[in-house]
């Protein structure tokens, strides 16, 4: 049994990806233990204004986010792709929380720094209006690139896969149940 949590990184209360967030959770609670973020019920303000210069004491909201990134053996992102990478209300979330002590820690004469948050794994789930195969191989993937290489890696998580669902705007009732079909049996294959 995992301790897995699933975020959905789209404000929008009644979007896709918070369906399929809903759906990955509620398959994956009958293997394992399953706690939820919900980016749009966040509240905290999510522009680090002066970097690493000033610490800046968290939000209750962002000091549960990281709680639960450090409780979890496994974090799915459900992210929406927004002018081609993820929503800023989710970026401000990791700006904000993912700071040096938590995620990394640098360390005196070495280029890397330590990461922190090593021994969890992470899935990526991602929509987007455009067709995956286009945005993947022509728009260049910005958020796999963003996601997996400068914010999990870096602090130590491993991805094991990431999932395209797209064109979403236009698709049809069907699709959009294939595609929380495919979710399901994602969450039935937890690694």
């Amino acid at each position: 049994m995992k301790k897995v949590l699933v975020i959905n990184a789209n404000p929008k209360p009644g979007s896709l990806c918070k369906a399929l967030a809903d759906k990955y959770a509620s398959v994956a609670k009958e293997k394992h233990t399953v706690e939820q973020i919900h980016i749009g019920d966040l509240n905290f303000e999510i522009s680090l204004d002066d970097g690493y210069d000033k610490v800046t004491e968290l939000e209750p909201d962002l000091v549960d986010f990281q709680k639960k990134i450090q409780w979890s053996d496994h974090v799915v992102i459900v992210s929406p792709v927004w002018w081609g990478t993820v929503p800023a209300k989710f970026k401000g979330a990791i700006d904000r929380s993912f700071l040096p002590g938590f995620s990394f820690e640098y360390i005196d004469g070495k280029a890397m720094p330590k990461q922190l948050l090593k021994g969890r794994s992470s899935e990526i789930i991602i929509t987007l209006d455009s067709p995956p195969f286009w945005y993947r191989h022509i728009k260049g993937n910005a958020i796999y690139k963003q996601l997996n290489n400068s914010i999990l890696d870096f602090s130590g998580i491993k991805n094991t896969s990431s999932t395209y669902f797209g064109p979403v705007i236009n698709s049809s009732s069907d699709k959009r149940k294939s595609w929380l079909k495919k979710v399901a049996v994602l969450a039935q294959k937890i690694p």
